[in-house]
């Protein structure tokens, strides 16, 4: 418990350190990929940017005023555990979709309020943890259950 509470600090530390002119367009560091949500009757693909290290998780899409209709971004964590994201500095509604280790979707926490400090947790474990515009999850009957597959998260496993 600990050990969690610390790791959550030290994210929130992070994002507090970032500043507004980092931008708010896509970031031309993070690599870019194809992710596919799998669910019982279709598939939706979306393009993501990949964001796998502290300073990339905590940088977010915080700045973002606008992203298409089917673009994102993968989280990618080093193992399974508790996430806790918030809105701060974030002005597009957002749903953020955690998945376990093996792809699988465990909580959507949908339309998210835009620059909000609220936490919000994952409420069990999750590896990786995807961002969609507000109500896409909605939209396209994404629900727990249904499936993350990318590079990525195959590399992971």
């Amino acid at each position: 418990m600990m050990l969690r509470s610390l790791k959550m600090l030290v994210g929130l530390v992070i994002i507090l350190m970032l500043s507004p002119e980092m931008g708010v367009a896509q970031d031309a560091d993070l690599p870019l990929e194809t992710l596919e949500v799998v669910t019982v009757e279709t598939s939706h693909r979306f393009e993501v940017e990949v964001a796998s290290s502290d300073a990339q998780r905590a940088k977010g899409l915080m700045y973002r005023e606008e992203m298409a209709e089917d673009h994102g971004m993968l989280f990618v964590f080093e193992a399974e555990g508790e996430r806790y994201f918030w809105m701060k500095d974030t002005p597009l509604s957002l749903d953020i979709i955690f998945a376990a280790e093996d792809g699988l979707i465990v909580r959507i926490a949908e339309r998210t309020t835009p620059f909000s400090e609220k936490i919000i947790p994952s409420r069990g474990d999750a590896r990786f943890v995807l961002e969609l515009l507000g109500g896409t999850a909605e939209r396209l009957g994404i629900s727990n259950g249904d499936k993350l597959v990318s590079p990525s998260i195959l590399e992971a496993q």
